[in-house]
């Protein structure tokens, strides 16, 4: 695992809504964090936020995010989206007896993190809006550690055709 530059604590908000689906009943989602959220054991009890025709809310847990200084230009292609956004990751539970079957389980600002839990398929990730003060400490964090690194373009090396050994038999196999 990574070495952790910079930490930054979020509260993970978790939906749970109804679906119409003949296999399953209802669907899990995150839909936000919230910076600076008090420490909650994510694979505790979680708090209802709120609910309404069809879904339910909870603050599900805190997580906290990393930042990583050789991960610098991840972050400056996620702020230079519209929103930018926080990627959670969200892993279904093994215990059955459990009171939710999804857990938060990781939440980071790199687009390419995230996709990597994607590339898995056995996780639910979603991007979530980014909050204002969540997209300052990103900014710090670039502006303090970010190095540009300069392309350098592969020079292709010159091959002679006619050279043995590129799809030439030597003299010794000439009949």
């Amino acid at each position: 695992m990574k070495q952790n530059d910079e930490r930054l604590p979020l509260g993970i908000v978790v939906e749970k809504r109804k679906v119409d689906n003949p296999w399953i009943d209802h669907a899990w989602k995150p839909v936000a964090v919230v910076a600076g959220a008090a420490e909650q054991n994510p694979r505790g009890h979680w708090k209802e936020m709120g609910h309404g025709d069809g879904w339910t809310q909870y603050l599900a847990g805190t997580l906290h995010m990393g930042l990583f200084r050789k991960e610098t230009e991840a972050y400056k292609v996620n702020l230079s989206q519209h929103p930018p956004r926080v990627f959670v990751v969200l892993r279904r539970r093994e215990d059955p007896t459990t009171p939710n079957e999804v857990y938060p389980f990781f939440v980071t600002a790199s687009p390419y993190e995230a996709q990597d839990f994607l590339d898995a398929g056995d996780d639910i990730v979603e991007g979530v809006p980014m909050p204002d003060s969540v997209i300052a400490f990103v900014e710090t964090f670039i502006s303090e550690f970010h190095v540009e690194e300069e392309f350098h373009k592969r020079k292709r090396k010159r091959y002679e055709v006619d050279k043995l050994g590129f799809g030439k038999k030597g003299p010794e196999t000439i009949n």
